[in-house]
């Protein structure tokens, strides 16, 4: 039986679409991938810019198509009857489609006599490995990511601490908001777009994903947990630093240290062939062993609870996964390592470096230093 690739989407939120295109477009578009060929069915609209930009064998457009398919049908065409139009060309019967497939255009070409199936993640396995365009790529994200949170955290390193223990900047309380601003507007002058970057800080930070609010406080760790995409190459980057402005608490020191070395035992056990979950456990082992225990306490999970790492890209988390699940590690690949304590009685703590895997280790692409105290 004959078999063909669908995808209906828009590029602009679909990675898969624009890894197999190179083609940005706000509305949705299809693509068939049927006997090694990539045709693209573009609006009038995008036709031609489609033909001089997309990476796809053939761009065909929806309004021949759409009067081809009426010619057999007794009203007007709608999109299914377009695609419908495309693969009786193949003969294909078979559809694969990524996961977040519209069900309503599945039902409608189940009804059309087409088997549909879905394809889980990845839906281009060729996206797991990077090649060396897309590291260059991933690389300089990460280069601007890093020189803007370095202006933010410039910023923390000149506040003032009021006797409340405030931090103060221009004769105003220096706040989340403030940074998360300066750290935008940084990120923007080297074409770069930052969404729900996490400035949190205190009892804040021990939630790994709140994105924090309010005045920013002396002698407490602020998470500052950046992952901007490129808007020219759409490629993301991910890096965490925890900074404490004025003097860390002997036990945030110590997590810092613990956390430190959880990175440093992932670098050295990252390699071609590793199963990410091993990687994981020996991180989860070596806070245990300094008594760093995971688990609920008092009515929240504390501890280690999040995965030490993923696959970054086209989108801020891709496969594969450096977690409690097995997940073999493939040289080409580039992933976080980014393993983080989160106590209420200190705050959370997370570091987070980009690194490539390769044949016999892993190569490091985060530059920006790893300081405690500003």
């Amino acid at each position: 039986m004959n078999r063909a690739q669908l995808i209906i989407a828009d590029s602009e939120k679909n990675a898969n679409l624009y890894y197999a295109t190179r083609f940005l477009a706000p509305d949705p578009f299809i693509l068939v991938q049927a006997d090694g060929r990539k045709q693209l069915v573009m609006s009038d609209l995008e036709l031609d810019r489609a033909k001089a930009q997309a990476t796809v064998d053939e761009v065909l457009s929806y309004t021949a198509l759409a009067r081809q398919a009426k010619q057999r049908l007794s009203g007007e065409p709608t999109m299914l009857d377009v695609v419908d139009e495309l693969l009786q060309a193949y003969g294909a019967k078979a559809i694969e489609v990524p996961l977040d497939f519209s069900v309503g255009h599945a039902d409608g070409l189940r009804q059309r006599g087409y088997e549909i199936v879905a394809k889980p993640e990845p839906f281009y396995p060729q996206r797991l490995l990077k090649s060396e365009e897309e590291i260059a790529f991933l690389t300089q994200t990460l280069r601007a990511t890093e020189d803007a949170l370095e202006s933010a955290i410039e910023l923390i390193r000149n506040s003032e601490i009021k006797a409340d223990g405030t931090l103060w900047i221009g004769g105003k309380p220096l706040t989340v908001e403030m940074i998360r601003k300066v750290l935008h507007m940084q990120l923007l002058e080297r074409n770069c777009i930052g969404q729900h970057t996490i400035i949190a800080c205190g009892a804040q930070a021990v939630d790994p994903h709140n994105e924090g609010s309010g005045p920013l406080r002396a002698n407490e760790p602020i998470v500052m947990d950046v992952f901007p995409q490129h808007a020219d190459t759409r490629y993301f980057a991910d890096i965490t630093r925890t900074i404490v402005k004025g003097k860390a608490a002997p036990k945030v020191r110590k997590m810092f240290d613990a956390v430190r070395e959880g990175q440093e035992i992932a670098f050295r056990m990252i390699k071609d062939g590793v199963d990410g979950s091993v990687v994981h456990q020996a991180i989860l082992a070596s806070f245990e062993s300094l008594g760093f225990k995971t688990g609920p306490q008092d009515g929240r999970m504390q501890g280690f609870f999040h995965g030490t790492g993923h696959g970054v890209g086209l989108e801020i988390h891709e496969p594969p996964r450096i977690s409690p699940r097995k997940d073999i590690l493939r040289a080409g690949m580039v992933v976080t390592v980014e393993p983080g304590l989160y106590y209420m009685d200190a705050g959370g703590m997370r570091l987070e470096d980009m690194v490539v895997v390769t044949s016999d280790g892993c190569l490091v692409l985060t530059q920006a230093p790893k300081i405690l105290e500003v």
